[in-house]
């Protein structure tokens, strides 16, 4: 099975809506912008400087852990407010690669980013497609070549942007849930949103199949792309997906989310049914965090750790 590639040119506003954003399929969108729009380090750094942002800090044996060990997960993981400009020189001298340090979903809204041609662009004519009600900001991802983000899905639709290297996703459907092993609703109760029921137990690229035996079901729906700088990967709601940072250099993107449409694909939708129970769960443990956040001598870095994580 494979993801389409259609040029944004002959790709009619009907086509799309009718043909993947209504039945919520994925389709990778080219010829919106330029290969030679990428946004590489030296860029980022003259437009960043030293403002600050939150880079996760996941360690370099994580993923050599059994997941069903974790206390932590996504933006859940242990977090420092770092100045681009550090970062940067956390990339250039690999520590970022030793230590797998990630800038991860972090809104572009209040920086000079937000005013490029490459977001004036994307903001312009993703809406002629039919995406026309956004429910965040455009959000960027940067870090090193080996980064794994581990399988899980999205309540919203997404669209993910490549701006500079080239990033593997491998996804599965909606359908495949139960068979991709997701953590159990009862997480959220101990661990707050630190770690989520959206996301699967499972490595998907090194499966324990005497651990999670009907794995071998879902492999026979799994889909795998290259995204490439230009291009755009629309991932509709619910669909399962793990993304992979290639190469030994720096790796960029933005993304953004938007309101699912038709509103029938999000009522019926038993994978958004289940995030939300989940964040329900995780109200009284996300609650006593903000209490003791707003009592904390670091209090504005802890509710800025808590923010992003919700």
């Amino acid at each position: 099975m494979t993801v389409p590639r259609l040029d944004f040119s002959s790709l009619m506003p009907r086509t799309f809506i009718e043909h993947y954003h209504r039945k919520g399929i994925p389709i990778i969108i080219t010829g919106l912008l330029s290969p030679q729009s990428n946004w590489d380090l030296d860029y980022l750094c003259s437009q960043l400087k030293t403002q600050e942002f939150l880079l996760r800090r996941y360690g370099k044996n994580r993923y050599q852990e059994d997941k069903r060990q974790w206390r932590n997960i996504g933006s859940g993981v242990d977090t420092t407010s770092t100045p681009f400009v550090e970062y940067a020189e956390m990339l250039r001298n690999h520590e970022a690669h030793q230590h797998d340090i990630y800038l991860a979903k972090c809104s572009i809204k209040s920086t000079p980013l937000n005013e490029t041609e490459v977001v004036s662009i994307m903001r312009e004519k993703l809406p002629q497609l039919g995406l026309e009600k956004p429910i965040s900001d455009f959000n960027l991802w940067v870090g090193p070549g080996g980064h794994v983000e581990c399988l899980h899905y999205d309540q919203m639709d997404g669209t993910l942007l490549q701006l500079y290297g080239t990033k593997k996703i491998v996804l599965f459907p909606p359908s495949q849930t139960s068979n991709l092993y997701p953590f159990p609703l009862y997480v959220h109760f101990y661990n707050g949103l630190k770690l989520r029921s959206w996301f699967s137990q499972l490595y998907p690229e090194h499966p324990d199949f005497q651990s999670f035996p009907k794995f071998r079901k879902a492999l026979q729906y799994k889909q795998e792309v290259l995204l490439n700088p230009g291009e755009i990967l629309y991932i509709p709601a619910g669909w399962w997906h793990e993304v992979t940072a290639l190469g030994d250099d720096m790796v960029c993107s933005i993304n953004r989310f938007w309101r699912v449409y038709p509103t029938s694909r999000a009522i019926f939708s038993w994978t958004r049914l289940r995030a939300y129970l989940g964040s329900l769960c995780a109200i009284p443990y996300v609650a006593l965090s903000l209490v003791i956040a707003l009592a904390s001598p670091q209090r504005k870095q802890r509710l800025k750790e808590i923010l992003q994580m919700i």
